[in-house]
């Protein structure tokens, strides 16, 4: 029997084994693959005094996707009035015409760079069609600054918090066992879990808190989420414009953050599907008259009205009505999608109130319905309108900007 053995192996050669590779997270990524340390010999190189650059941030036609181009400016601007405007190709982005394609880009906020450091910007710009005529169907800021507006004396406050997923470059959760598994882990450990068991992705989200707040953003924490590889970053709060402004400079800084690490971010409002937990935005809004002493009348009072323009705002929650619909089921801390509610401590309601407001009598409501992948100009725009109308009494209101 050995001498068969030994004729066999002697015939067809040594025993056949299955090749496999070794895989480490993000690193088949080709971002992450290029060498960060040749990089850095670059980004070291002095430039003259006189040669600033400027990353020029835009909202594309999909209404969620940014897109950049960076010039060279002489010096740096003290704000987006001194910055200059610029145009590109409209038409590769979905918001023009090839026949009609120059688009403007109007400067809205600067913010430092933390990606090349001091004295290079970052510059949030609004669209504007033609030579600037007209607002891109995409450009809801000028929508949501326009009622900042004309709210003014009400000293409109937002805080905003945006949760996200981390995916690999296969597009499956970061951590999450490959061939599509789930992870072994029950979500209440996940939430500001601690441990390689509960959590995926600190270092990403490390990096983009110093980023931000280098960058200049009304910043004000993060935590990992429910589900493994999701976390969450808050901004705000802040008066008018600033928060959905520093919301959308924070998605760009995330989004360049994942190509550096190799990891894809997600803001889809549910991304594995009915047993997973989903992904939102959750919007905090006060005026000075609900901060004010009897101002928990009026938050009822503006509670009815979004009760009323309920579905007006569904349709506008999210980047399409499906999305937010699966993951405002009524289940994972949410209420139903075409089910308005409210209540004190509820996370299962549309608009909760933190406890300590109905004892006060007075502070802020939660708007827990908006989904990840929201546009928050558009979010901030509609809580304005509906609660406090497109003129400065209060008449007016209903949705004007409603798809």
């Amino acid at each position: 029997m050995t001498t068969i053995l030994r004729k066999c192996v002697s015939f067809f050669g040594k025993p056949r084994t299955t090749p496999t590779s070794k895989r480490t997270l993000m690193a088949h990524n080709i971002n992450h693959i290029l060498n960060k340390k040749v990089m850095d010999r670059y980004m070291r190189l002095p430039l003259p005094s006189n040669k600033v650059l400027a990353t020029y941030v835009w909202i594309d036609g999909s209404g969620f996707n940014l897109r950049c181009k960076d010039r060279i400016l002489p010096s740096v601007p003290s704000g987006p009035s001194q910055t200059p405007g610029w145009a590109f190709d409209g038409s590769s982005t979905g918001q023009a015409t090839t026949d009609s394609s120059d688009t403007t880009l109007k400067p809205a906020a600067v913010y430092k760079d933390p990606f090349r450091a001091d004295p290079h910007i970052l510059v949030l710009c609004e669209v504007y069609l033609g030579d600037g005529g007209k607002p891109a169907s995409t450009n809801h800021r000028n929508f949501c600054n326009e009622l900042c507006e004309i709210h003014k004396a009400e000293e409109p406050w937002f805080g905003l918090e945006q949760e996200y997923t981390m995916l690999d470059n296969d597009n499956w959760g970061l951590g999450w066992p490959k061939g599509g598994g789930f992870p072994a882990v029950k979500y209440e450990f996940s939430y500001c879990g601690v441990g390689a068991k509960y959590i995926a992705g600190r270092d990403v989200a490390e990096a983009h808190v110093k980023a931000c707040l280098y960058a200049g953003l009304d910043f004000e924490g993060t935590n990992a989420e429910v589900m493994f590889a999701c976390w969450e970053w808050q901004v705000g709060t802040t008066i008018g414009i600033k928060a959905p402004d520093d919301l959308w400079m924070s998605r760009y800084i995330m989004n360049r953050i994942g190509e550096d690490y190799g990891v894809v971010i997600t803001y889809h409002p549910k991304p594995f599907g009915h047993l997973h937990p989903g992904i939102g935005m959750h919007h905090n809004f006060s005026t000075k008259r609900m901060r004010s002493d009897g101002g928990y009348d009026f938050i009822v009072e503006c509670i009815g009205r979004l009760e009323k323009n309920h579905m007006k705002h569904m349709l506008n929650y999210g980047i399409d009505e499906a999305g937010n619909r699966m993951r405002l089921s009524g289940k994972f801390e949410t209420s139903p999608f075409d089910k308005f509610s409210w209540g004190i401590a509820n996370r299962k309601a549309s608009i909760r109130l933190q406890r300590h407001i109905k004892k006060k009598g007075k502070g802020f409501m939660e708007d827990r319905r908006p989904a990840g992948d929201c546009d928050p100009y558009h979010v901030c725009g509609l809580l304005m309108e509906t609660c406090l109308g497109r003129t400065p009494d209060g008449g007016g209101g209903g949705g004007k900007r409603c798809r």
